[in-house]
């Protein structure tokens, strides 16, 4: 006998106009692709940013959004993936330069997801760091956004792309600062992206800062199949999911539902469109 695992949780309310999942991993869903997608378009929800973490994801991701309408794709070595993506100088030039043939695909909108990741000690910050800066280039030579992992490294982040020179176009995906964090990005012009942990009852620091965030510069995901908002905390995350993220963004910057649905859709028009 096996033990069932984690129930789905139920079809959210559909939102009153259509808004984006700007990050979630497609392939890590647990569930057959076509539904999970018209699930999303039944929450309004009908373009989806499926990131990456490593070469072979992100050559499924390329993939899917061709194969998909309402799906589009982000490329990248995830930080924590960066000491096993090459063994050798002489492959890792080849990896990149696959990422850089991957980024220059039409519905290939996003460098990412790629950054930086001091919580874990999976990958040393000097590694993680020479991969950055490679995608940093890879994302300005292909005119394509960054999008940004950033978890326990915002000096360096920060650090980097200024060192570096940013993209046009920046995305802090799953949002993880403060106040203070949240002016800098935008001082840069950087979009920042809340996840489901934001309605967490833990979070009530990270709500500020999503209260904070201009309202050209906001950005609402999944990170599907991690981070399933409240009230379902715990199952399995989809896009549709993001419904219960939008609500509490909107009730945290006491605007209309439809409101946030517009401001979102149009930040992410504008970072990874047109559509």
């Amino acid at each position: 006998m096996t033990r069932a695992g984690p129930r789905p949780a139920p079809a959210p309310e559909p939102l009153p106009a259509d808004a984006l999942d700007a990050h979630c991993h497609l392939d890590l869903i647990e569930q057959p692709l076509t539904e999970v997608l018209a699930a999303a378009r039944a929450a309004r929800v009908p373009t989806v940013l499926a990131a990456s973490v490593d070469l072979p994801s992100s050559r499924w991701s390329a993939r899917c959004a061709e194969e998909h309408e309402g799906v589009y794709a982000a490329v990248a070595i995830h930080p924590n993936e960066t000491p096993g993506a090459a063994s050798s100088p002489a492959q890792r030039d080849a990896v990149l330069a696959e990422l850089a043939a991957l980024a220059a695909r039409p519905r290939v909108r996003a460098i990412g997801e790629t950054g930086l990741d001091y919580y874990w000690d999976d990958a040393p910050p000097a590694v993680q760091q020479e991969w950055f800066r490679a995608h940093i280039e890879i994302a300005k030579r292909a005119g394509k956004a960054l999008m940004i992992h950033d978890r326990d490294a915002h000096e360096d982040v920060l650090r980097i792309l200024d060192e570096e020179g940013p993209p046009d176009r920046v995305v802090f995906h799953c949002f993880s600062g403060d106040v203070a964090m949240v002016k800098r990005c935008a001082d840069a012009g950087y979009a920042m992206s809340f996840a489901g942990n934001v309605t967490f009852t833990n979070a009530p620091a990270l709500r500020e800062a999503a209260a904070a965030v201009p309202p050209d510069l906001l950005l609402a995901e999944t990170d599907a199949p991690l981070l399933t908002p409240m009230p379902y905390r715990g199952r399995p995350n989809t896009p549709a999911m993001v419904a219960h993220t939008i609500r509490l963004l909107a009730d945290v910057r006491q605007v209309a539902v439809a409101e946030l649905c517009a401001l979102v859709t149009a930040t992410g028009e504008r970072m990874f469109g047109p559509w």
